[in-house]
């Protein structure tokens, strides 16, 4: 998650800065490829990383005698390997069949990075685009509704398996290691769901809007969130707190 949010926010934003600051809202035909090869790619796997995270949860709760078994190195890397192959496969096909297609009219993009629908779709008067269209609309299903399909499916097992905890004690640290999971999942879901949903309907603009927060939103919360949320960093910064509040009082000298 880690290199998926800083690879992410590097392939994404300094263009963006670039664009909106300096005002140069040229890139060659090349760079827009390899844009939005890597944009795609790291936005995939925002969405493969919370469905694992999801599988993660579902197993904690409602297998936690088998959690060592199931959850181990070897299982995690070999889920993030087939997220990673998946992923690549997806962007490089939808890249690859940009590649085939002659620019004849506007060569003036309607996104504010080299978006897959607004690229194909300059092409369209003088290019055959249904192989693009097809891919267009398959990508939201492989991306957006299939892990979105899972993580609603295992949060009804987890919800199912709360009802069956009688301490409250329990229940309580179980709801909360989903917390987290939960909120990420909405940020990142939410506006993104919208703009597929709707994107004959909703302004330039406000498509536009939702890609960049669910872009820029998670990766920034994703330290915040996961980081101050866990007993270690929790015990640290109090540790901290403990010694700069010692050096601040003193020594006392009684007189």
């Amino acid at each position: 998650m880690a290199l998926t949010d800083v690879s992410g926010t590097t392939a994404l934003v300094p263009k963006l800065l670039d664009m909106f600051l300096f005002d140069r809202q040229f890139i060659s035909y090349n760079q827009c490829l390899t844009n939005q090869f890597f944009v795609f790619i790291f936005h995939i796997m925002q969405s493969f990383n919370l469905t694992i995270l999801s599988y993660d949860r579902l197993v904690a709760i409602c297998c936690p005698l088998r959690y060592h078994m199931l959850i181990s190195n070897r299982s995690i890397f070999q889920l993030t390997g087939a997220a990673w192959v998946l992923a690549l496969l997806v962007v490089l096909m939808a890249t690859g069949l940009i590649t085939r297609l002659s620019f004849c009219g506007s060569v003036v993009i309607n996104s504010f990075f080299c978006d897959h629908y607004p690229l194909y779709i300059l092409a369209a008067p003088c290019s055959d685009v249904l192989p693009n269209r097809v891919m267009s609309n398959l990508l939201p299903c492989i991306v957006l509704y299939i892990p979105m399909i899972f993580i609603i499916a295992s949060y009804i097992c987890i919800i199912h398996a709360l009802f069956t905890i009688t301490h409250p004690q329990d229940r309580y640290r179980a709801i909360k290691t989903c917390t987290a999971h939960l909120i990420l999942v909405a940020i990142y879901y939410l506006p993104v769901n919208i703009t597929y949903l709707f994107v004959s309907f909703i302004p330039t603009n406000i498509r536009i809007l939702n890609l960049s927060l669910t872009s820029v939103l998670p990766p920034m919360l994703n330290p915040i969130i996961y980081v101050l949320k866990t007993e270690e960093f929790k015990v640290s910064a109090k540790r901290f707190l403990k010694r700069v509040a010692q050096r601040a009082v003193g020594p006392l000298m009684i007189t």
